[in-house]
């Protein structure tokens, strides 16, 4: 009960204004048409600095992403997982958005191009826009004054050249290195390192050390010659690929002169690989680290790594291994590391399940492309996304994937330019659009259009001198 002053005041306020209280009767409705009395409303984005990837599908805002920007705010790691079936744009997201990012001017990019496609390697139309010459690793091209990487390369350090061995030697062996083994490696090694000092030393150097041991490697172990000889032996006959077999011309030499680590965009080309055989673990492998010690540098620049085929590296526990190190201290200098796969299963259930989950750990950025409802499930557990993403990563279409940036779970369609498309098409084999044929279909539009336009003139030339003789008459 209203106390009088109360009672009053609503009398008053009644008789100036009208009843201002009213009384609304309860409406049965359906949750469908209810639902329009709530505002839609959309997760926040991830800030407007950095590259545009395309839109949010949900809300549309633009979906803007940049790791060296987020990093220690809305990131603990600048390092990127792609994922996802091929057809369904992967490969448009990684080169549209290396193009982006070299519009500032303090980011330089590597590029380990797995992926063939005219004879070339698929990152050459970007190069040649650019301006640049991939780096082209080739058996045969190497033998004939072609590229050369030197595993043995002074600018990596001696720690870092028989890591390098090591891993060079397991990968190729399937298996990890015993003792002995490894005792005759690090042995040749030593002494190479030591006494080869007019120039670079080569992997033929550590070959016929292993062949012919010196005494005094026998004598600090107390053991026979033939027993240091035939510890390295195996490791020896590996070492032999590298010099003298499929893999000739490509690491027994001095690296090539000319390589500019100062430009913005390195293409390797490893598109003359057989990505299937294990030379292209081996050569992920001695690249990384070659780059790890000679373009990694602290100078403030920010890196991209970006890694075609990077299965290779994370089914590898060896390469793995090195990996890992590289990408912790990435952090320090400066380093987004991106891999690129189209399974995770190829690498949870592989060789390197532990070091895979170890990477995969590193990357607090996620994107997934459309894959099978089977394929999505098991990624969806190991990357821990929300069921509502993993319902919906198998009804994806091309463009559109799933990003999970360190928890932040958006859908977003990648958008490319008109100047970008060109550049990123990837499936010209199938559509018959080379760039070959593209130049002569526009060469012939252009000239159709010229005669087009010469008759067009002609023929205003013989109507005004119609006009006129029919005007002179």
């Amino acid at each position: 009960m209203l106390d009088p002053l109360a009672a009053l005041t609503d009398a008053f306020t009644s008789f100036l204004f009208g009843r201002v209280e009213t009384t609304r009767l309860p409406v049965r409705t359906s949750t469908g048409q209810a639902q329009a009395v709530y505002l839609p409303t959309a997760a926040p984005g991830l800030g407007d600095s950095g590259v545009i990837i395309g839109r949010e599908v949900y809300s549309g805002k633009g979906y803007i992403y940049d790791p060296f920007q987020l990093y220690g705010q809305q990131l603990p790691a600048p390092h990127w997982l792609v994922l996802g079936e091929s057809g369904n744009g992967k490969s448009a997201l990684e080169k549209t958005y290396v193009l982006r990012q070299l519009r500032f001017r303090d980011r330089q990019v590597v590029v380990l191009d797995a992926q063939g496609e005219d004879g070339v390697g698929e990152w050459n139309l970007i190069a040649k826009a650019l301006g640049l010459t991939p780096i082209r690793l080739d058996p045969m091209a190497a033998l004939d004054g072609g590229i050369k990487l030197n595993p043995l390369d002074p600018a990596i350090t001696v720690t870092g050249q028989l890591a390098l061995l090591r891993t060079i030697i397991e990968v190729a062996m399937g298996r990890g290195l015993d003792e002995r083994s490894g005792f005759a490696l690090k042995v040749a090694h030593a002494y190479v390192a030591e006494t080869v000092t007019d120039r670079q030393p080569i992997l033929t150097d550590i070959v016929e050390r292993l062949r012919h041991p010196l005494e005094e490697s026998a004598e600090a172990m107390n053991v026979d010659l033939d027993d240091v000889r035939a510890w390295g032996l195996d490791v020896a006959l590996v070492l032999d690929r590298l010099v003298d077999g499929d893999l000739r011309g490509m690491f027994d030499g001095p690296t090539s002169a000319g390589i500019d680590l100062d430009s913005p965009l390195i293409v390797f080309d490893l598109s003359h690989i057989d990505r299937n055989s294990i030379a292209m673990p081996i050569l992920m492998a001695i690249v990384g680290v070659w780059l790890e010690h000679t373009w990694i540098r602290p100078d403030r620049r920010k890196r991209i790594f970006l890694v075609e085929e990077a299965w290779h590296i994370i089914n590898s526990p060896f390469v793995a291994q090195l990996f890992q190190r590289l990408l912790k201290f990435g952090r320090r200098l400066g380093l987004s590391f991106v891999a690129v796969v189209h399974h995770l299963s190829d690498v949870v259930d592989g060789a390197a399940a532990k070091e895979a989950a170890a990477i995969l750990k590193m990357a607090s950025t996620r994107t997934i492309y459309a894959q099978k409802a089977d394929e999505a499930r098991a990624t969806g557990l190991v990357l821990g996304l929300p069921r509502w993403a993993v319902e919906i990563i198998p009804t994806l279409t091309p463009g559109i994937a799933v990003w999970d940036v360190n928890g932040n779970v958006q859908v977003v369609k990648h958008l490319i330019t008109e100047t970008e498309r060109p550049l990123v098409f990837t499936d010209r084999a199938m559509t018959e659009t080379s760039v070959e044929h593209a130049a002569d279909l526009e060469a012939e539009a252009e000239a159709e259009a010229e005669a087009r336009a010469e008759a067009h003139v002609a023929a205003q030339v013989a109507l005004a001198k119609q006009l006129a003789d029919d005007a002179v008459a």
